[in-house]
């Protein structure tokens, strides 16, 4: 995802009235807070991240991806073959619980990085 081809957000973080507030499918509200995006164009690159990583991985003043977060993933990520992305698995493990990560987040930090590019 290079910084030219970001596409924004889908779905920007709701703000409850809590912190890390959970919205149930059962609740009586919960078609409120049901978020769905139909597009036609297919997605060339794709990242999911929990709450405990959108401090990191997002531009607040502009709601969208926080380029030098994403850029070094994806572009180790379009050089690997499947058979390689296993040892990414790993590696991701352990950026997402070093110290300079744990210093910025105590939360839940999941990561999923998804592309169709290949350099």
């Amino acid at each position: 995802m290079a910084s030219e081809d970001v596409q924004g957000v889908v779905f920007w973080p709701e703000a409850g009235r809590y912190a890390n507030m959970t919205n149930f499918v059962t609740d009586d509200d919960s078609l409120m807070h049901l978020q769905i995006a139909v597009t036609s164009s297919p997605a060339a690159e794709l990242a999911l991240f929990s709450d405990g990583l959108q401090r990191l991985a997002l531009t607040y003043e502009s709601q969208t991806p926080y380029s030098p977060f994403f850029d070094p993933m994806f572009f180790v990520l379009r050089r690997k073959s499947l058979s390689e992305c296993e040892a990414l698995t790993v590696q991701l493990a352990q950026f997402l619980d070093s110290k300079q990560v744990n210093e910025r987040t105590d939360d839940d930090k999941t990561l999923v990085l998804a592309t169709r590019r290949v350099v």
